[in-house]
């Protein structure tokens, strides 16, 4: 073995003496100066904050207490004129040295004790608005974002804020708008050598939660518990805010990796909630409970884009699945979502539908297997090109035990339907052969037949109860209009929405129909005969109207069996729009002219299936004639309205924009300011808003094709002056 040169080692040592020697002299300089260089830190903390931010930050006191420990008193921070923002009467903080070395802070220690952070927005007046203002030094970049490189950033900026010990007591956090008031009292908060315990009331005496866990920011661990004392920990100010009522018995969140290289940041995280419930209107109709659901989420971030990968599982109860979601930002805007569950038990996968999500299915028992899997892309340039595919899939055994609380197979024989209007029961109806009016699919002329399945579901006897290729063109129209202007709704879909749901619009109403819907088209419930049948005899023709036989009789003074090719057409045209019905005529009993097109239109494509002989005379059009008993109720429109009203989106995916406004519920009484000042009462403000949205809607709807310019201004023209008239005739009553 080489021995090392003595002359190398005494040179090493000298240099490491003299390493340490300058160290030891600019740390004892430091230490004697610290307090002068602190003061002068505190300084020109005062002075950036004035500049930038406009706030007055005062300090009482603040001394070093060791030698990386800084004892502050009486802390203030005021905005310009508003209200005092932050008041903390002591605070001490320590930082870790070893890491201040390598230009790192670490926090080591802190305290804190009767602190208030007092946050107000009064009038339109907040004392945190400095929060969203850019510095008024700030110059724009053009340094090339990197978020893997920004999330790795700031996560450990978060973490090094964490000290190892914490002692926190009587911290004090207000809130208070011009309708609420909300106080967070950290009683105490403490972290001793890693172990989080924290006591916090709500609104004084309303609730009292506790956080408790294990904190080590340094090893990115974290493992945090949330519950609350004699119940459930509410959410406070988001049923104000957004009419959601959330709740749970604890909530777990864990951070237990943050791992950074080769240009992505990975993220691994744990959340779960035991009994956590959820009630807003757009989600479901009841209380939807959630015994015990959980996701493990692993994120990862690159350059250019955030996704969730497909390692994540989510849990709900018994039932697991694998999502993946992907958000790039560049070079294209693109969107992915993929979702799979794996074959598993059926009656596992029912098992764990949350509690109140679905009111027909709920205790359903099934035998056998299942699986499902979601795939979808979307570029953003591109949406033409959207990729969707949904599929469910069973293995031989699966099968319907028992049904849940609704029949499925109830169609099959005689049922009474109790049809809903603005969520109250209308007249019922029996749909069976004890009904006079219920008229069996043979003896419906083939003409309604063919014209219905052509407009609504051309290939209604081949498909699943599904068709892709119309679903996607949905999403791809409503991404262009950026509105949801189409639905995809089949007439299976359209049946079960009005056999076995409610009418009201739910996000879990939708999931529970398209489950309902592929129960009985995959597993043989109800014919498709039987299934057509059915579809005729329960749905809405007109306001009131419910049945072929009503609607032929209503319209047209003959039976089903009678109808002609254009009358067929015409109760096609209605279907998605039955309230609008009475639109399509003029006040004489004829078709508007505006309404040629559509006959053409669905003729054409009748006889391309051999359903109807070619037709010059457009198909029927010029031969239809309203029952002249109904022709004085033709509503007196222009032919643009009417158009508008006739094309408006289908009355079972959005509320029907008819040309009338409801009577405003009674205004309340103004206050002081309103009488002074003539601030008008929010039901005029709505109303207002309603005929504005009313005009840009038809605006937009006009048809431009073969119109000069002087036309498309006429008709715009027209539509402002309706507007205008109905503004008056409101004012007139005293309603705006």
């Amino acid at each position: 073995m080489r021995r090392l040169n003595p002359k190398h080692i005494r040179i090493a040592v000298i240099v490491a003496v003299s390493l340490i020697v300058l160290l030891l002299i600019g740390g004892f300089i430091a230490y004697g100066k610290r307090e002068a260089i602190l003061q002068s830190q505190i300084a020109k903390a005062k002075l950036k904050a004035k500049r930038q931010y406009n706030l007055n930050l005062q300090i009482g006191s603040a001394h070093f207490s060791g030698l990386t420990t800084i004892s502050c008193k009486d802390i203030i921070i005021v905005p310009q004129n508003r209200d005092t923002l932050l008041n903390v009467k002591r605070f001490e903080v320590s930082i870790k040295l070893l890491p201040l070395l390598f230009g790192n802070i670490k926090l080591a220690d802190v305290y804190m004790d009767d602190a208030l952070l007092n946050l107000t927005d009064i009038k339109g007046v907040r004392n945190f608005d400095f929060l969203f203002k850019k510095k008024q030094d700030s110059v724009k970049t053009n340094t090339k974002l990197d978020l893997s490189e920004l999330s790795n950033n700031l996560i450990k900026q978060v973490l090094y804020k964490i000290p190892d010990n914490l002692n926190v007591s009587n911290f004090l956090v207000s809130f208070k708008n011009d309708s609420a008031r909300l106080k967070l009292l950290t009683e105490t908060a403490k972290i001793d050598d890693g172990d989080l315990t924290s006591t916090v009331k709500i609104n004084d005496t309303v609730a009292t939660w506790h956080f408790s866990g294990i904190m080590h920011p340094s090893d990115k661990e974290i493992d945090v518990k949330l519950y609350a004392d004699n119940g459930k920990v509410e959410i406070p100010f988001i049923e104000k805010r957004f009419g959601a009522k959330v709740n749970f018995d604890n909530l777990t969140v864990k951070l237990t990796n943050v791992k950074h290289s080769n240009g992505e940041t990975k993220i691994a995280t744990f959340c779960s909630a035991h009994n956590l419930l959820i009630n807003h209107p757009a989600f479901a109709a009841n209380n939807v409970i959630v015994p015990d659901g959980s996701i493990a989420a692993d994120f990862l971030i690159g350059t250019n884009y955030i996704s969730l990968d497909s390692s994540s599982v989510i849990h709900l109860k018994k039932a697991s699945a694998h999502p993946y979601l992907k958000y790039t930002l560049k070079p294209v805007k693109t969107y992915e979502l993929r979702l799979s569950t794996g074959w598993q038990d059926a009656q596992n996968i029912f098992d764990s539908f949350p509690t109140g999500m679905f009111e027909s299915l709920e205790g359903i028992k099934a035998q056998g297997k299942l699986n499902y899997s979601l795939n979808f892309f979307l570029d953003k340039s591109m949406p033409d090109n959207l990729r969707f595919d949904s599929k469910m899939e069973k293995d031989a055994d699966f099968k319907i035990v028992r049904y849940g609380r609704t029949d499925l197979s109830k169609l099959n024989k005689t049922f009474v339907y109790t049809p809903y209007e603005y969520g109250k029961p209308m007249r019922p109806h029996v749909i069976g052969p004890e009904n006079p009016e219920y008229t069996p699919l043979e003896e419906m002329s083939p003409y309604l037949r063919n014209a219905v399945m052509t407009a609504e579901d051309p290939t209604f006897y081949k498909h699943r109860g599904f068709v892709e290729k119309s679903i996607r063109a949905s999403i791809v129209t409503n991404i262009k209009k950026q509105e949801f202007s189409r639905g995809g709704s089949t007439i299976s879909m359209q049946l079960v929405k009005n056999a076995f749901l409610t009418r009201k619009k739910t996000l879990s109403r939708k999931i529970e129909e398209i489950l309902i819907v592929w129960l009985i088209e995959n597993n043989n419930i109800i014919t498709k005969d039987r299934m057509l049948e059915v579809y005729f005899n329960i749905i809405e023709w007109g306001p009131g109207i419910y049945g072929i036989s009503e609607a032929s009789h209503y319209y047209f003074g003959k039976s089903p069996s009678e109808l002609n090719l254009g009358e067929s057409i015409y109760l096609a045209k209605i279907v998605p729009r039955p309230k609008a019905g009475l639109y399509a005529f003029l006040p004489d009993g004829s078709l508007r002219p505006g309404l040629e097109r559509y006959f053409n239109s669905l003729g054409r494509m009748m006889m391309g299936r051999g359903f109807a002989q070619q037709d010059s005379n457009s198909y029927g059009f010029y031969t239809i004639r309203l029952r002249e008993g109904l022709r004085q109720r033709i509503e007196s429109v222009d032919s643009t309205e009417a158009n508008q009203i006739l094309n408006s989106p289908r009355q079972d995916d959005v509320d029907l924009a008819l040309p009338q406004i409801e009577d405003p519920e009674p205004s309340k009484k103004p206050n002081f300011l309103q009488r002074i000042f003539g601030k008008r009462d929010t039901v005029t403000q709505h109303t207002e808003q309603m005929l504005e949205d009313e005009e840009e809607r038809r605006i937009n709807a006009i048809d431009e094709t073969g119109k000069s310019g002087k036309q498309i201004r006429q008709a715009k023209r027209a539509i402002r002056n309706d507007i205008k008239a109905k503004k008056k005739a409101l004012e007139a009553q005293g309603k705006l």
